[in-house]
């Protein structure tokens, strides 16, 4: 499987930085990705719902380290890019 796109949101929040879209193959996208800047440095959170008695469950998500790792590694890269992007663009 090869993620063939990442679309990334930026955010201005204390933790939310910024939402990502995620297609796999040309055939599948997973939307609603979020890049949060943790107590131990930036990592991709799935996309989730809030149960009835408060707590959150991933409505999608990797089955293994080596599918998260990859997601984490594209959608980190492309977040990184969207910043210089932004940079670059004088911050706006």
């Amino acid at each position: 499987m090869e993620i063939t796109e990442v679309r990334v949101t930026l955010r201005d929040e204390p933790k939310l930085k910024a939402f990502a879209n995620v297609t796999f193959d040309n055939a599948f996208v997973i939307r609603g990705m979020k890049v949060i800047n943790g107590a131990k440095g930036y990592f991709v959170s799935m996309p989730s719902r809030k149960r009835k008695n408060g707590t959150h469950q991933d409505i999608a998500h990797p089955i293994n380290n080596e599918m998260r790792r990859m997601i984490e590694d594209k959608v980190l890269a492309a977040y990184e890019e969207q910043l210089k992007s932004k940079e670059a663009a004088g911050g706006q």
